[in-house]
């Protein structure tokens, strides 16, 4: 979406993401669409003996993120599949670019703990 706007990616992942310009068209297709029913009961809730309930009861959702992230996949995994059923272990990735010898910053940090231990020398011998 970015790309449409001409802004930048905000995150790796919309960096990464396939561009959305075949999405769209430069006309309006005003047609109608035709829905389709609901297949299952959208007003239906976890029953309050479903797993986890009680500890999900216990997290804090008044804002993002402050629930315990494996924790709360794991309460939803088995409210799904079932109680006994095995949370598969999470996968993390990250878009990584590789940077050439960017070894200024270790360069000047030796060069300036050098020049300290030199000053200590210099303070140690005037004395």
């Amino acid at each position: 979406m970015e790309l449409i706007l001409g802004i930048p990616p905000m995150s790796q992942y919309d960096a990464a993401a396939t561009p959305m310009f075949n999405s769209f068209t430069d006309k309006a297709d005003l047609t109608p669409f035709k829905h389709r029913p609901a297949r299952i009961d959208l007003a239906e809730k976890n029953a309050p003996n479903a797993p986890g309930a009680q500890r999900s009861a216990q997290l804090d959702f008044t804002k993002e993120d402050a629930a315990p992230d494996i924790e709360f996949n794991e309460i939803i995994w088995r409210a799904v599949r079932g109680a006994d059923s095995v949370m598969p272990a999470p996968v993390r990735s990250a878009f990584v670019r590789a940077v050439e010898d960017d070894d200024d910053d270790e360069k000047e940090e030796k060069k300036e703990k050098e020049e300290r231990q030199e000053a200590r020398h210099k303070n140690r011998r005037s004395r």
